[in-house]
């Protein structure tokens, strides 16, 4: 699918991240391929998925343009999205129409800066699509400056330097819309559909709800929680 193409079927839509860790009880690509059924079914657009497994079945499974990420952790760095060359090859091998990758001004893992991944990735894979999963309004408009097609608000809140914020961020959504050349995709911390359309308002490209969605043991925690009174 070309870039063009791709970017059409999701401008203006819900795309649902279907993830699970490993120590989820959701957590196994069986499942993740059912909930992007689902997903489809609902009405989304495209699909957010974490691992060459649960990509290669959820692509089996809908014909829904995938996010594909690749979570792993390193000693040497806080970066966990998509963070080394390795994890992109993965990626890419397991035909991941859009790969995530961490674009925050932390050092990825090896001492690599955000711009020297992309470069290698864009040497290697020039016709990929890559998506900068962004902190800041200074990280967004950075990623389209170094060559990103899309960026995303996916690690507001979750950097040293903008933790606590509250998310969903409509005024960092209102910011880019104002500055931003390349598509802008909300997401984080999106728990309601009207929260969702006003993010297209605010000016979205297209908007990600993974755990309202998808994580049942979360969204059964925010109604005990109510019944309970906490």
């Amino acid at each position: 699918m070309d870039k063009q193409t791709l970017l059409e079927r999701l401008k203006g839509h819900l795309i649902v991240s279907c993830q699970a860790l490993d120590y989820e009880p959701l957590h196994s690509p069986f499942i993740m391929g059912r909930m992007a059924l689902a997903a489809l079914e609902g009405g989304a657009a495209g699909i957010r998925a974490n691992t060459p497994e649960d990509v290669s079945e959820i692509k089996r499974v809908v014909d829904l343009p995938v996010i594909g990420l690749y979570k792993k952790d390193y000693p040497d760095s806080e970066v966990y999205i998509t963070p080394t060359m390795r994890e992109i090859d993965a990626m890419v091998a397991c035909g991941s129409d859009i790969i995530a990758m961490d674009a925050t001004a932390r050092i990825h893992p090896e001492g690599l800066s955000t711009d020297d991944l992309l470069r290698l990735a864009r040497e290697k894979y020039p016709d990929q699509v890559f998506m900068a999963d962004c902190s800041t309004f200074e990280e967004c408009m950075h990623a389209q400056e170094i060559g990103f097609d899309i960026a995303g608000t996916t690690m507001r809140s979750y950097t040293p330097y903008t933790k606590g914020v509250r998310i969903p961020d409509f005024e960092l959504l209102r910011q880019l819309k104002r500055n931003i050349s390349i598509p802008f995709i909300a997401e984080g911390g999106i728990w309601d559909p009207e929260e969702a359309r006003l993010a297209i308002e605010c000016g979205a490209f297209a908007v990600v709800v993974g755990s309202a969605i998808t994580r049942p043991q979360l969204i059964t925690r925010r109604y005990a929680d109510a019944v309970e009174g906490k």
